[in-house]
């Protein structure tokens, strides 16, 4: 299992949360289709610590990948951690919930990489044709039916998406979008990810057919 390497606890686009989606989508489109980021990033130095903030909105990025783990870090004593409070448990108890409904989704992208090669992140050109998507970093298509805009700045409760041309189900709100650029809401718990509405795996997914509707509301 490839791994994105050690990036630094913060939210920076050199070192820190936001070289994640660039690692991976350049990882795929050169053969290595399978790989990860540690969750809340690992290297700590001097003063940098890692926030809750970004241990939580890290935690919801890496539950839209091909494996979701969290690390310590290489200073645990002065970085938060996932057991740090009760909210922060609730946090990742909900995402694990969301992990396991994910699952037979993911194992099918699995499939298809072992079979033919097929990366499970894949940037959003892989699919959809259009010059504006090559300049796209920081969204990304997990298998073919997800698209993910994780947030990645420290503060944000919302975030421009970019949608290709296709009808996406918010996997939260339930909400259809059509193709276009929107200001979607993403309060912790909740960050912007949708469902392509012609998934075989819509039924699964789409909110009002299973539990996690429940459960993103009492996050």
């Amino acid at each position: 299992m490839v791994w994105n390497g050690d990036q630094h606890v913060d939210w920076s686009r050199d070192q820190g949360i936001r070289t994640v989606i660039p690692a991976s989508l350049s990882l795929a489109m050169s053969g290595v289709g399978v790989c990860h980021s540690d969750v809340g990033g690992y290297t700590s130095i001097a003063h940098m610590k890692r926030s809750r903030e970004l241990l939580a909105r890290w935690a919801e990025l890496c539950c839209f990948s091909p494996l979701m783990r969290s690390h310590e870090g290489n200073r645990p004593d002065v970085n938060v951690q996932f057991d740090c409070d009760p909210e922060m448990l609730h946090h990742f108890a909900n995402l694990g919930r969301l992990r396991e409904l994910l699952a037979p989704y993911l194992r099918a992208q699995l499939r298809q990489y072992a079979d033919k090669g097929t990366p499970v992140m894949r940037p959003l050109f892989y699919h959809y044709k259009g010059d504006g998507f090559f300049d796209i970093t920081d969204e990304y298509l997990l298998g073919r039916d997800i698209l993910v805009a994780p947030i990645l700045r420290p503060g944000a409760q919302s975030r421009t998406c970019v949608l290709p041309n296709d009808e996406w189900v918010h996997l939260f709100s339930g909400e259809t979008y059509l193709g276009g650029t929107y200001e979607v809401e993403a309060p912790l718990g909740r960050p912007p990810v949708f469902v392509r509405k012609a998934s075989e795996f819509a039924a699964l997914l789409v909110p009002g057919t299973n539990e996690m509707e429940v459960e993103g509301k009492e996050a």
